[in-house]
């Protein structure tokens, strides 16, 4: 069983308030699984969120897989420990719209202090983006 009581879950449980990014991206944790080091996200992607060509601009994506794959490991965390992201690389696969946005990500490999995340973002069946991402574990 992991330690529940790292930031994550006191977000979670409602005892820290959610980040103004998960709130500004709609943001919500669908279902999580710890041991498996795994995450379901939802984001409501909306009007403001879109380019001239009236698809979401690619900036709103990298930062919902950066809220997907990072609270895939922060699920993970103990009290007094974070992981900021030293590196997140983007694969932009076919245009989003306005609209529920769908995110997949997962630990691939968690390292003394390194750990490899991965993610995907879905919207309805079709797969818009997919990234990667590294990040350093730390203590407070």
């Amino acid at each position: 069983m992991s330690d529940r009581s790292g930031f994550f879950w006191q977000i979670q449980n409602g005892e820290v308030p959610t980040p103004e990014a998960v709130k500004t991206l709609c943001g919500r944790v669908v279902s999580v699984d710890p041991e498996a080091g795994t995450i379901e996200t939802e984001f409501r992607a909306g009007l403001p969120f879109t380019n001239p060509a009236g698809k979401i601009q690619g900036g709103f994506l990298a930062a919902m897989l950066d809220d997907t794959m990072g609270p895939a490991l922060a699920a993970t965390l103990k009290a007094g420990e974070f992981a900021p992201t030293l590196s997140l690389n983007v694969n932009y696969l076919q245009p989003a719209s306005v609209g529920l946005i769908r995110g997949v990500g997962r630990v691939v490999r968690r390292g003394g202090k390194v750990c490899h995340l991965s993610g995907e973002l879905y919207q309805g069946e079709n797969l818009v983006a997919s990234g990667t991402a590294v990040a350093l574990l730390r203590s407070s």
